[in-house]
């Protein structure tokens, strides 16, 4: 899909189809991510850092099961 570059402000802007926006499930005002990846670019609604948080968090809760256990009682 090609998308065309349009000048707001002093910035520069890229304006998303509905169809994009429907299929991203984002609207006016959430927040998109631009991350590189092997292939070029990836758009993303999520952020990959809270992924990075998860996977450390999944870790933990592994590594420390009965303590957590515990804790929830």
């Amino acid at each position: 899909m090609e998308l065309k570059l349009t000048q707001v402000g002093n910035s520069v802007g890229v304006v998303l189809p509905k169809e994009t926006l429907a299929k991203l499930k984002v609207a006016k005002g959430d927040h998109i991510w631009l991350t590189e990846s092997p292939d070029g670019y990836r758009l993303t609604p999520f952020n990959p850092d809270f992924g990075k948080q998860m996977d450390a968090a999944r870790k933990v809760m592994k590594k420390r099961r009965a303590a957590l256990h515990e804790l929830a009682k």
